[in-house]
């Protein structure tokens, strides 16, 4: 019964449900957490090399181009679970985890070696199928070996894990570039790489499916089994949430770039030169993957600590409090030029974040049927291909409109001084010296002038929706599943 259930849990200690978990799910979260950090290592400066005007050997493409990218980065890599769930399933989570791990070393070296749209655009999708391929079956195992017990400690220990890898990728990041672009890349495809010895240490966990069942079976099953209407709801209400969180990772490292002062940041902590900003002009800047990081850093210090705090409450009430708390956080994180108070956003974020992303992953793995875990799980990327494909190519447009410095710059060059025909990376320079200004002086300029802060706004509007709609999702839902889940 959903009461003896919660009893249960709440009697356990923090400890004795750590003490429970099994060996297959350390070796899986060890797993997940080398693939984060290599994954992470690109993640967080892939929008500066991709799309800021100024990055010396950048490729210099456009936001939108930038958007396009990452719409079908998201595409493939949310969409391709859903089938995959059902085949990890079938034919054993081991195997397709090796399958994804080759696929994702040769998206990471073709990213390291194209530098045309489509070739790097090509290279980005091979990796997101990699991706896409490696998470059922880590999550397919993490299923299996949780019970209704200790799932919530079990996919905040996890969360932890994978945020570990997320906070050592930036930094790692940040001194392959040291030496080039293309170091990030095939540093990250050994990182990656070191999972097919991870492999070797467990043996497979049973997904319970039949496997006398073919090919086209499991596409019938993974077909009918998403026509549920509540997971429809479920997963179209955190499409909105997935939107507005991707913003964090898209468009903030661009926006950190281009307008945060975090120089009086700097001078007050005594940040060592390896954690500055390189080639910046406004003086002493904390790069943008470190001030990113503080998102991974508090998820890693205090995630089991909010898991355990949010086992007590009905998972959708947590999801709807956490979705509140980050589009709060995305606002105050650029609601100012401030160091201290977009990492102040950025760490309100991360506490919503905790709230929400773990929960929406243990709701599926617990309403799943035994022998669809696998399936479950890659139906919980369908919101994420909706929210960051659409929120990629969206946000792509308009920060190229309302938010991106050096467009900024040409036009105000062009009202002000009526020129034109100058090229993009050169805007600021160009602006400096016809103003008169120094490089944080015309950035305050154009701040002034522009109020490119406005655009988050919007982003910050879809994630309250979509806490509004959870409301009535959990009113709705509570009916079928008891008053534990």
């Amino acid at each position: 019964m959903p009461s003896s259930i919660q009893v249960s849990t709440e009697k356990q200690g923090l400890f004795k449900q750590l003490s429970n978990l099994s060996r297959p799910f350390w070796m899986v979260n060890i797993m997940e957490m080398l693939e984060r950090l290599a994954y992470y290592g690109v993640r967080v400066v892939i929008p500066i090399y991709i799309a800021q005007a100024d990055e010396p050997g950048g490729l210099h493409f456009s936001h939108e181009d930038k958007g396009i990218i990452f719409l079908w980065w998201a595409v493939v890599q949310s969409l391709v679970p859903m089938f995959s769930g059902g085949f990890a399933d079938r034919y054993g989570y081991k195997r397709t985890i090796a399958f994804s791990i080759v696929l994702k070393v040769v998206g990471y070296l073709m990213m390291a070696t194209q530098t045309e749209f489509m070739p790097f655009l090509l290279g980005c999708c091979v990796l997101a199928a990699g991706t896409a391929i490696f998470k059922p079956g880590v999550q397919g195992t993490m299923c299996k070996s949780l019970t209704k017990e200790n799932s919530a400690i079990g996919w905040g220990t996890f969360y932890m894990l994978v945020n570990i890898g997320g906070f050592l990728g930036p930094p790692l990041a940040h001194f392959l570039y040291g030496w080039s672009w293309a170091a990030v890349f095939y540093g990250c495809a050994v990182i990656v790489s070191l999972n097919f010895l991870m492999l070797l240490t467990y043996k497979e966990v049973g997904s319970g499916v039949s496997t006398s069942k073919g090919f086209l079976h499991v596409l019938f099953i993974t077909a009918k089994n998403f026509l549920n209407l509540r997971l429809v709801v479920f997963i179209l209400i955190m499409s909105g949430f997935w939107l507005m969180f991707n913003q964090l990772f898209d468009m903030l490292p661009n926006f950190i770039v281009d307008w945060i002062d975090s120089s009086k940041l700097v001078a007050d902590l005594g940040i060592p030169d390896w954690m500055l900003q390189s080639n910046s002009t406004r003086g002493a800047q904390l790069s943008q993957e470190w001030m990113i990081n503080a998102n991974p850093g508090l998820i890693v210090l205090t995630v089991v600590f909010f898991s355990w705090i949010v086992s007590r409450m009905r998972r959708v009430h947590a999801i709807t409090i956490g979705i509140m708390i980050a589009s709060l956080g995305l606002i105050f994180a650029g609601f100012t030029t401030s160091g201290y108070l977009c990492l102040a956003g950025i760490l309100v974020f991360s506490i919503g974040e905790m709230m929400s992303s773990p929960k929406m992953n243990e709701y599926l793995g617990v309403i799943a049927p035994e022998d669809q875990k696998g399936l479950y799980m890659g139906y919980a990327n369908v919101p994420l291909a909706i929210g960051w494909g659409y929120g990629s190519l969206y946000g792509g447009q308009v920060y190229e409109k309302m938010g991106d410095k050096a467009n900024l710059a040409l036009d105000y060059l062009q009202q002000h001084y009526q020129l034109t025909d100058i090229a993009r990376s050169d805007a600021m320079i160009k602006l400096q010296e016809m103003s008169g200004l120094d490089a944080q002086s015309a950035t305050n300029l154009l701040w002034d002038a522009y109020d490119p802060y406005k655009l988050w706004y919007q982003f910050a509007a879809i994630g309250i929706a979509s806490a509004i709609a959870m409301v009535f999702y959990s009113m709705w839902v509570k009916k079928y599943e008891g008053t534990d889940i």
